[in-house]
């Protein structure tokens, strides 16, 4: 996963645009089931529309002396998102009026945009910008914004049913690694986990640029979305090494949820439960009232919530095959959870003769009643409730139930309702 990260790290993205393209090219590579869908600028997405195509082929600032000081070669947060074509000689004052810089953060290149207003601007650390002599600087940004397209990928697992778990991310930011690249590679592994494994449940994977890409995709499935969606999850800044998080769906009650603060609460005790209120991402979108989808957020650490977000101090180092790792494994873990949760109910009246069936010894000793008792317990509270709520009665991981569950099954002393 890192691996694939370090590839996509260095292309130019944006919400449109061939960078977009080249992602889910390279993310296809892997996922060759992966459909890439293409939405022409100005469609109309309720009360969106699809922008024009932006592409960047080469900016730069030249100080009095003649040196490059901002080179979108260099990196391609230095250039303002959808910054339109330039190419004048400008005053220092002039220019600062199109610089953008944190001076909390003066060591950082910060990640601006502006899609849908026309402007020309660079991004600075604002310790190279305090250092700008007087005197007239070159601008140059070879940029195009005309009609074109906003791409976005799918890929649809089917499973024995045709109810779905939607997993979202996005594909829209330049080169930063939390905030954008853990999303998509996460979600491709987990995909090609899904592939390999027997499932119950249709998976729909999803890459969209952020915002504009998820609100297209939502106007142009919404029916099929609502029928069949019973859980998702929006992954986002799912690869540093620190905390767990986890944004609820506006309900705060759903399957999703109940799911997502399981596994955590296992795999993590002290993880960051956020607010709906705290939202950021594409979850706004599907669970805006009239949509509704059961879309909760799996995270490291939250997007808005670190030091780095949205600055040049994203990168791969801040990422590590251990955080994307951590990640991949939550997300999978609640995958498991919805492809196994379901009702069971015991099918005899009082607690079945184990011993018949060697499921416990004949001989009743003292110290056996640990080596039995969670199997017993599972059986206790099989009254028709669904296993997600048991296990969390026992305050046992789910997947730690799942062999006695299927052994119980197979002895015919549990069964689905």
């Amino acid at each position: 996963m890192h691996d694939l990260a370090a590839e996509l790290f260095p292309i130019c993205r944006s919400i449109t645009g061939h960078g977009v393209r080249e992602t889910l090219d390279i993310i296809r590579r892997d996922l060759p089931g992966l459909v890439t869908y293409e939405v022409a600028s100005g469609e109309q997405a309720f009360d969106w529309t699809v922008p024009d195509e932006w592409n960047a082929r080469e900016a730069y600032v030249t100080c009095p002396e003649g040196r490059r000081i901002l080179d979108f070669a260099d990196t391609n947060l230095h250039l303002l998102g959808y910054s339109v074509p330039v190419d004048k000689s400008v005053s220092l004052e002039e220019l600062q009026q199109h610089l953008y810089s944190e001076p909390e953060q003066p060591d950082v290149i910060p990640y601006v945009t502006s899609y849908y207003e026309p402007r020309w601007g660079f991004c600075i650390a604002h310790e190279e910008r305090e250092r700008l002599e007087e005197g007239t600087y070159r601008v140059k940004i070879d940029t195009t914004l005309e009609p074109g397209h906003l791409s976005y990928g799918e890929l649809i697992v089917r499973g024995q049913t045709t109810d779905e778990v939607l997993i979202s991310t996005y594909v829209c930011h330049p080169s930063m690694a939390n905030n954008e690249l853990s999303g998509p590679v996460v979600a491709a592994y987990l995909a090609q986990w899904v592939l390999s494994a027997p499932r119950r449940l249709t998976y729909r994977f999803v890459f969209v640029p952020e915002t504009i890409g998820s609100i297209v995709y939502i106007s142009r499935n919404l029916e099929h979305l609502r029928e069949h969606v019973i859980a998702g999850y929006n992954l986002s800044c799912v690869g540093d090494d620190r905390k767990y998080s986890y944004v609820p769906t506006r309900a705060g009650d759903t399957v999703a949820d109940r799911v997502a603060v399981h596994v955590l609460r296992h795999i993590d005790a002290a993880f960051e439960r956020y607010s709906y209120l705290e939202r950021a991402s594409d979850e706004r979108q599907y669970n805006s009232p009239g949509v509704d989808l059961p879309v909760a957020v799996l995270a490291r650490s939250k997007f808005r919530t670190y030091p780095e977000y949205h600055t040049s101090k994203d990168d791969l180092r801040l990422v590590t095959p251990e955080g994307l790792f951590g990640g991949y494994n939550a997300a999978r873990l609640c995958l498991l959870c919805l492809e196994r949760n379901e009702a069971i109910r015991t099918t005899v009246l009082c607690e079945p003769q184990m011993g018949k069936r060697g499921l416990y010894s004949t001989l009743s000793r003292k110290g056996d009643h640990t080596a039995r008792r969670t199997m017993m317990d599972v059986l206790a509270y099989a009254d028709g409730r669904e296993l997600l709520e048991i296990a969390n009665v026992l305050d046992v991981p789910l997947w730690e139930l799942l062999d006695i569950v299927d052994t119980l099954k197979s002895e015919r002393l549990l069964a689905s309702v």
